[in-house]
């Protein structure tokens, strides 16, 4: 429920929605309309292996798993919107040293700098939104922003790739910087602070310690923390490899970014879907049903591969990304909010911990499957198959271990109450 509503009334639902959406959309952006350019990229830098190239994705997500856990502590000391603007301006700095680079340790640390900066808004306004609305209504705001934010994957590419046919790859991250300013812009404007002083907590490092400790140590809030970290690992290894896939088994060049946006409409239609269903369902039986038909479908797909070399023809392929991004669309909110769901009263830590958790451990699987790509699509699949699992039991082992005074919140959620 608002625990705020007169600090939020100067916004309407519908621009509160797109204001969050756009500042966190700025993230996809930010790795998306890269990827049709990772190869000119590794051409212009002198990068001798395909696979390398990839790290432009991966430092990007390394930068955003640090940031986070430096930003929600501080956010719930000095504000949200304090905080915000710091955020954006290491992003910023970031863009300008992405567009001058000359060398690829020079564009990494760009984009190291890119993630650091971007996980400030990116974490800080799952805090926000905390800290005026729980539990069901949190997943629904959460499913109707990641609605709109899950459309920029569909234009990213095609943006990225129309920016290269009239200009150099670095004019991309020019287009990024101009959009940086320009939400910034408005956020500062429109958006009121939502964490007034009387519920500010002095900055200090023991209490930043004790609220990682009370975030760790709650198996709810861990066990659904790392399940979206495995989960999210599958994307990322989808991420890392999806140019080469496209581009290097079914020769699609510059239709790879068409291709890219059919699959993320997949994620935007079930997150849209997801902010309806979760309040007949509930985010649990979502959830579950979501992770164990990734499961299925991977587990199937496999030996459907081998039959053809690992190298199944495009409508088959397509079909398995469909339906297991539609199943991921259905996690993403979910999983965030029920990690969250027991740390409301640290809301700037909790964001802080889940988000870096979630961030680091994708980013590291992602890395894996990525690095993994042998000309084939069988890493891949197989990353969703094991990962999915290891995730699936995760959220089981979860479960079963509420502790006893959170049982009745539990069965009132699963009622729909």
């Amino acid at each position: 429920m608002k625990t705020q509503p007169t600090k939020t009334d100067a916004l309407s639902f519908i621009e509160f929605v797109s204001l969050m959406a756009m500042m966190m959309a700025l993230t996809a952006l930010s790795t998306d309309a890269m990827l049709p350019a990772l190869s000119e990229i590794g051409l212009d830098l002198n990068i001798q292996r395909e696979n390398t190239t990839q790290l432009v994705v991966t430092f990007l997500f390394l930068g955003l798993s640090v940031g986070q856990i430096f930003y929600g502590p501080v956010s719930d000391s000095t504000g949200r919107k304090p905080t915000i603007y710091a955020g954006y301006a290491l992003y910023i700095f970031g863009c300008l040293l992405s567009i001058f680079a000359m060398n690829f340790p020079v564009m990494l640390a760009g984009r190291f700098l890119q993630g650091v900066g971007i996980s400030g808004p990116r974490s800080v306004i799952v805090a926000l939104i905390r800290d005026q609305y729980e539990g069901r209504k949190m997943a629904r705001v959460m499913s109707f922003i990641m609605s709109v934010f899950i459309l920029v994957p569909v234009i990213a590419p095609s943006l990225g790739q129309g920016i290269l046919l009239i200009a150099h790859w670095r004019s991309i991250f020019a287009v990024l910087l101009a959009l940086a300013l320009g939400t910034v812009t408005w956020f500062a404007v429109r958006q009121p602070e939502t964490l007034p002083v009387e519920r500010r907590i002095p900055f200090s490092a023991r209490r930043i310690i004790q609220g990682f400790k009370e975030v760790l140590l709650n198996r709810v809030s861990l066990g659904y923390t790392c399940a979206a970290g495995l989960i999210s690992g599958a994307f990322l290894g989808y991420l890392n490899s999806a140019r080469q896939i496209f581009q290097g088994i079914y020769g699609l060049g510059a239709l790879f970014a068409i291709y890219f946006s059919l699959v993320a409409l997949a994620i935007g239609a079930a997150s849209f879907m997801n902010a309806s269903l979760v309040i007949r369902y509930g985010m649990r039986k979502l959830s579950g049903w979501a992770i164990r038909s990734i499961v299925v479908l991977a587990v199937l797909f496999i030996p459907i591969s081998l039959l053809y070399n690992s190298k199944p023809p495009l409508g088959l392929f397509l079909a398995f990304l469909l339906l297991s991004f539609f199943c991921i669309g259905i996690l993403f909110g979910n999983l965030n909010s029920l990690a969250m769901q027991p740390v409301g009263h640290i809301a700037g830590i909790g964001a802080a911990v889940v988000g870096s958790l979630t961030t680091f451990a994708s980013t590291l699987l992602g890395m894996a499957i990525g690095q993994s790509y042998n000309g084939t699509i069988l890493p891949l699949v197989s990353g969703f198959a094991l990962l999915g699992l290891s995730s699936n039991l995760v959220m089981h082992w979860s479960d079963r271990g509420k502790e006893p005074h959170r049982r009745e919140n539990y069965v009132q959620e699963r009622k729909g109450m």
